[in-house]
């Protein structure tokens, strides 16, 4: 349990610098936009890419485990939409981001680094390929839900328009694929491009990490709304149950690659949530409020997540025999 704590220590720790400088010297939050630009642009893409151009290609197609965890995911949001419908009883865009807000964690800015520091360069592809996917699936998710509910006011084509530009235009999932291009041709850079990437790929986690913490002290949390009463534990307790299930059933897979599926599904809202609350005017302070609670809330689910894994009382595949 104390390596699992200094394993995570330093990224929640990041969170709380961030979010301690962002109470003891105010800024508008305008003044992240060019850190964040650096970090979802530059950073988080040269992780990327240089992770999975020297992955074997072979290792990155696994059809059956993109299944599983992104139907877990799409479970867990179906879930949550659900309960959020009955309980406004027909508000499809409050539903929606309720159902964002339990499925869709923080898998850019904290998967990475931290599965990558639990599991080693092993975990690489499943981050990858679970980022990905569920991205997409976000992506698909909030704009259709919003055109369904009368938030969106475009047309059937221009809504598909928009889900594909914002599949194929994100930074990240462009790393990706150029990235495994450079696996699939074996490519190799110059070492002093190669030292630009590493450079870049260093800071992606800390600047990630620390900007997050700066935003969560600039959007104080004025109340704590009941919804969070079941976003909160379908977020950090149903969500990696479910993914372990799936996988559980759909295997075996790679015992790291059941791990970081469950850390990941065990990360706290992403601030991604909030973006899109208030891209279609709904819900922006819960959504908020959502992003905070859960981030303290994980500190103590994603400790003891990496402790129930490590000590084998969660194995990787519970019906070997």
């Amino acid at each position: 349990m104390i390596a699992i704590l200094g394993l995570i220590f330093p990224y929640f720790a990041l969170i709380g610098l961030g979010y301690g400088t962002g109470r003891a010297t105010p800024r508008p939050i305008e003044g992240l936009a060019w850190l964040q630009v650096f970090v979802v642009y530059l950073a988080l893409p040269a992780m990327f890419f240089q992770l999975l151009s020297k992955t074997p290609v072979e290792r990155l197609a696994n059809p059956a485990f993109i299944t599983a965890t992104t139907l877990a995911t799409f479970a867990i949001f179906l879930t949550i939409f659900s309960a959020g419908y009955a309980r406004t009883r027909g508000d499809v865009p409050a539903s929606t981001i309720q159902g964002l807000a339990a499925a869709y964690g923080n898998i850019g800015y904290m998967g990475p680094g931290l599965a990558i520091a639990a599991f080693g360069p092993e975990a690489t592809v499943p981050v990858a390929l679970i980022f990905c996917f569920d991205n997409t699936l976000h992506f698909v998710l909030a704009p259709l839900c919003m055109a369904l509910g009368g938030r969106s006011g475009r047309s059937v084509p221009a809504m598909m328009a928009e889900v594909l530009t914002r599949i194929f235009t994100h930074p990240f999932i462009l790393a990706t694929i150029v990235g495994i291009g450079a696996a699939l041709l074996g490519l190799h850079l110059p070492a002093p491009i190669d030292r630009l990437l590493t450079l870049l790929a260093s800071a992606a986690a800390p600047c990630a990490l620390f900007a997050m913490g700066v935003t969560l002290a600039l959007r104080p949390l004025k109340r704590v709304p009941p919804e969070l009463g079941y976003i909160v534990p379908a977020k950090l307790v149903l969500h990696p149950i479910v993914v372990y299930l799936f996988l559980a059933f759909a295997g075996p897979f790679d015992p790291v690659w059941v791990k970081v599926a469950v850390l990941l599904a065990c990360l706290p809202v992403a601030t991604n949530v909030f973006v899109i609350a208030q891209q279609y005017g709904v819900w922006v302070e819960r959504a908020s409020a959502a992003v905070l609670v859960t981030t303290l809330a994980s500190v103590v689910t994603v400790t003891l997540a990496l402790y129930l894994m490590s000590s084998g009382v969660l194995p990787a595949d519970p019906f070997a025999h």
